[in-house]
C-alpha cells in the first residue's frame, strides 16, 4: 500500500469504467478527466477510509445502495460533479482522496493494487505507537521506584530483626537495582 503508478492508476479507472455502471454518470466522466492528466493522476489516491482528509470524493456504483456521489473539501460537501470538477480544475496541486464504493471491493484484486493508506491513520498510528511507548516507559519507572521502596522497607526490617543474611542479600538487589537504573 505504498506510492502507486500513475500508469497503475490510469489502468484501474479504466478497468473500473468498462466494468461498472455508476450511479452518476458525470462520475464517469470526471473518473476519465483525471485518468488523462498525469500531473492530477499524482496526486490522485484512492483510499478505503476518508476520514479527517481535506479533499475527498466518494464514487458509488449502481449495484450497491449508497450516495452516488459527494465531493468534500475542508468539511464542505457537495453532490454535484461541476463543483468537484471546477475545484480539481483551480487547484491542481490539491491531493485528492476518493472513496470507490461497488460491489465485492473487499474481494477486488484490481481495486487493492492502487489503494493507498489514509495519510491521517498512518498518523494516528505512529502517535499510538508513541504514546504506548510512553505508557510503557511510565509503567517501568513506577515499577522501579516501588521495588525500591519495597526494598527500603525489607531492608530496614532486616536491620531492625538483626538478621544479616537478609539484610546482605537485599542491599545486594538494591545495589542491582540501582545500577540498572544508570
Amino acid at each position: 500500500m505504498g506510492d502507486v503508478s500513475i500508469s497503475d492508476k490510469k489502468d484501474f479507472i479504466q478497468w473500473f469504467l468498462n466494468r461498472y455502471e455508476l450511479r452518476k454518470r458525470e462520475s464517469a466522466w470526471l473518473l476519465s478527466y483525471l485518468s488523462s492528466d498525469d500531473e492530477l493522476l499524482k496526486r490522485v489516491h484512492f483510499v478505503e477510509n476518508l476520514r479527517n482528509l481535506p479533499k475527498t470524493i466518494v464514487i458509488s456504483t449502481r449495484c450497491i445502495r449508497m450516495t452516488s456521489f459527494k465531493f468534500t473539501k475542508n468539511n464542505r460537501v457537495s453532490t454535484d460533479v461541476e463543483t468537484a470538477f471546477y475545484d480539481i480544475r483551480s487547484c491542481p496541486h490539491e491531493d485528492i482522496y476518493i472513496g470507490l464504493y461497488f460491489k465485492d471491493r473487499s474481494a477486488c484484486p484490481e481495486y487493492a493494487a492502487v489503494l493507498e493508506v489514509n495519510p491521517m491513520e498512518r498518523q494516528d498510528l505512529v502517535q499510538d505507537t508513541l504514546l504506548g511507548l510512553l505508557a510503557e516507559i511510565v509503567l517501568d519507572q513506577a515499577i522501579r521506584d516501588f521495588r525500591e521502596r519495597e526494598l527500603y522497607r525489607q531492608i530496614d526490617q532486616a536491620l531492625a530483626e538483626g538478621d544479616e543474611a537478609k539484610f546482605l542479600q537485599l542491599t545486594e538487589e538494591w545495589r542491582n537495582l540501582v545500577e540498572q537504573k544508570r
